[in-house]
C-alpha cells in the first residue's frame, strides 16, 4: 500500500497559481503512474492529470491542458501539481491518486486525504 499525503492547497485570486504536492511512502512508488483528481461539491470527481511511472509520459484533461504541469521526482517520493492561470471553475477538492499499474491511472489502488483549492472571483 502507498500512503499519500497532499498539501499546498488554499485560497488564491482568479489567474493566480498554486503548487500542490504530494508526499508517498511505500517502497513501490517509483513503479506507478501517479495522478490527480478534482471534486467540487454536488459533482462527480475527475480526472485532472496524470503521469507515468518514470515521468516520461504525462496526460491531462482537456480543462486544464495548457495551465497546469504534473511532475514527479521518484528519489523524493513526490508528485506535483503546478497551477497556473487558475479559473473560479477550479474551485474543488484536490486528491492525489496512485494507481496500480505502471502507466495508466485508470485504477486506483491508493488516495490521499484531498486539499482544498479555492479560486475567488
Amino acid at each position: 500500500q502507498v500512503q499519500l499525503v497532499e498539501s499546498g492547497g488554499g485560497l488564491v485570486q482568479a489567474g493566480g497559481s498554486l503548487r500542490l504536492s504530494c508526499a508517498a511512502s511505500g517502497r513501490t512508488f517509483s513503479s506507478l503512474a501517479m495522478g490527480w483528481f478534482r471534486q467540487a461539491p454536488g459533482k462527480e470527481r475527475e480526472f485532472v492529470s496524470g503521469i507515468n511511472w518514470s515521468g516520461g509520459a504525462t496526460y491531462y484533461a482537456d480543462s486544464v491542458r495548457g495551465r497546469f504541469t504534473i511532475s514527479r521526482d521518484n528519489a523524493k517520493n513526490t508528485v506535483s501539481l503546478q497551477m497556473n492561470g487558475l479559473k473560479p471553475e477550479d474551485t474543488a477538492v484536490y486528491f492525489c491518486a496512485a494507481s496500480i499499474h505502471p502507466n495508466a491511472v485508470t485504477q486506483v489502488g491508493s488516495w490521499g486525504q484531498g486539499t482544498q483549492v479555492t479560486v475567488s472571483s
